[in-house]
């Protein structure tokens, strides 16, 4: 089975304070056009997106630089409620390996879950390729760039504004490449989860 995680772009929940995207009909075959044609105006970050480390980080990695491998591969999908502590990020990654060991380079965390600063370090730690979450932003709301500069500055590569009210806990294959966006900072992508 597979499991389609992304949101659809032009209904989908933005961070606070950043643009709608806007659909456009540029071109319409109803207007005499020799097709249709959609122009779209939007954050590299709406919906569900991939942020690389230059989102952050000056020096950082531009999302066309991260290797693919990031995006592409097993992983692991935990439910959890709340905040994300230290000993949860542990507990996480101790059920991760106990499923299957190439599972523990991606995690995706099902729930209303926010990132601690202590569970970001346990993942910076673990050297984990990418973290996924179902709200717009990995930190607290109010708050997230101490929680963003220690998962990019450990180069995992965020997954946020996922859904998986769906999907049960377990291991899949993840494919959440993201558009060849050259020097971007993060990047929209159609995330899915297939049964192994």
């Amino acid at each position: 089975m597979i499991y389609d995680i992304a949101q659809e772009v032009f209904g989908c929940e933005v961070f606070p304070g950043d643009p709608q995207p806007e659909k456009i009909t540029a071109l319409s075959l109803k207007n005499g056009d020799v097709c249709n044609l959609t122009e779209i105006h939007m954050c590299a970050h709406n919906g569900t997106h991939v942020d690389a480390p230059y989102h952050f980080l000056d020096e950082g990695k531009t999302i066309d630089q991260v290797d693919l491998d990031r995006f592409i591969g097993y992983v692991y999908v935990a439910e959890h409620e709340g905040d994300i502590l230290a000993d949860d990020a542990r507990r996480i990654l101790e059920s991760a390996k106990a499923k299957d060991e190439r599972a523990v380079e991606r995690i995706l965390v099902k729930g209303k879950a926010t990132v601690t600063k202590g569970a970001a370090e346990v993942f910076a730690e673990a050297k984990i390729k990418l973290f996924g979450n179902e709200s717009q932003t990995v930190g607290p709301l109010e708050a997230p760039k101490e929680v963003h500069l220690i998962m990019l500055g450990a180069e995992i590569v965020l997954l946020e504004g996922i859904r998986l009210a769906k999907v049960p806990e377990g291991v899949y294959l993840l494919n959440a490449a993201p558009l060849n966006l050259g020097g971007a900072d993060g990047s929209p992508c159609r995330a899915t989860l297939m049964d192994i």
